[in-house]
């Protein structure tokens, strides 16, 4: 498959949904100086692309009882890794499963009620999916500062 790069006007055009994905394609084509159909045609490729996904995202910061867990997972065998991560992937209580580099080989985040909560989703899904080996937790306890941002491109 064949990465595509984003010019300056995708890139300007990400920018400016990625502060507000309810901007319109004309106030978006003003302050480009290009034309509506040219803002429509570049959104509509980029989704088809995925290279980009208009969503609503939840403030985690406006939940209550709810906090923030990061599960770290070490797989059996390094040739597991996409097998478990595609397993865990399926599990809708994950927001984020990623395969990572370093202590752990992946990583999964999901909002609990409590440390009792934790443990059990632990024990109960995360250990029981073939090839899991390890699990390290820790719990988010106060966010200095949350970009829900942060997925945009950097350049």
């Amino acid at each position: 498959m064949t990465r595509r790069t984003l010019d300056d006007i995708d890139q300007a055009i990400v920018s400016r949904l990625s502060h507000d994905a309810r901007t319109s394609n004309r106030r978006i084509a003003k302050e480009l100086g290009v034309t509506e159909g040219t803002v429509r045609a570049r959104i509509k490729r980029m989704e088809q692309e995925k290279l980009i996904r208009i969503t609503a995202v939840t403030n985690i910061d406006r939940f209550r009882g709810a906090v923030l867990a990061y599960i770290w997972i070490e797989v059996e065998r390094s040739d597991q890794t996409q097998q478990v991560a595609a397993s865990l992937a399926a599990m809708p209580e994950l927001g984020f499963v990623g395969v990572m580099l370093g202590r752990s080989d992946i990583l999964v985040i999901t909002l609990v009620r409590d440390t009792e909560h934790l443990a059990e989703f632990v024990h109960n899904k995360i250990s029981g999916v073939s090839g899991v080996r390890r699990c390290d937790s820790t719990l988010g306890v106060n966010f200095v500062k949350h970009d829900y941002r942060m997925a945009r491109i950097v350049v």
